[in-house]
């Protein structure tokens, strides 16, 4: 098994491409902490590396972020871990734990039409380019023109996760949807 690596916008966040099926197709887990990791048994193996804050799970990958820590020195660690998880044939989740659908937050109500709108330019021009990165980006709600979004693995803490939700996501909102006026992380 020949496990691919790549750096993230995120310095503590660091991609692992295991070349076969993660969590399958618009799909996720975000186990934020050991105690969210303990759903899979691929998560807890990697939190058994000494200084792994937080795992993400992608359709095809797995990002994970650092508490502290050289990734020169946690790399092996990880690698060893992920490659044991796939050979073992272990579930990536335990049972019912299932993944989260990559999905929206549901809205209906007066704004039904603009939630549309802005729920198609997430799905087709934002979110697979955040995914590249390791992450992904999920509408929360809509309200007076402002936009809720949640970030998720590379983009959860990432420093440049602000200017990209603003010069970036909210920038090409408010060209593709008028309505919209500010978008903000939740």
């Amino acid at each position: 098994m020949f496990i691919q690596t790549e750096a993230t916008p995120n310095p503590a966040t660091l991609k692992f491409l295991p070349g076969r099926e993660v969590m399958g197709e618009g799909h996720v887990a975000d186990l934020p902490d050991a105690e969210a990791g303990k759903r899979s048994p691929l998560a807890m193996r990697l939190f058994a590396v000494d200084g792994v804050a937080g795992v993400f799970l992608g359709s095809d990958f797995i990002t994970v972020t650092k508490s502290g820590g050289e990734w020169q020195h946690l790399k092996p660690a990880l690698l060893g871990a992920i490659m044991e998880h796939f050979t073992s044939g272990a579930p990536i989740l335990f049972g019912d734990a299932g993944g989260e659908a990559s999905a929206h937050a549901e809205h209906e109500g007066e704004n039904a039409e603009i939630v549309a709108q802005i729920k198609e330019v997430l799905d087709t021009r934002v979110r697979p380019a955040v995914a590249q990165d390791g992450g992904d980006i999920t509408f929360q709600g809509y309200e007076a023109g402002v936009v809720f979004l949640n970030m998720q693995g590379s983009c959860a803490g990432c420093p440049s996760s602000t200017v990209t939700l603003k010069r970036g996501v909210e920038n090409m909102l408010k060209h593709y949807v008028p309505e919209v006026t500010e978008v903000r992380a939740v």
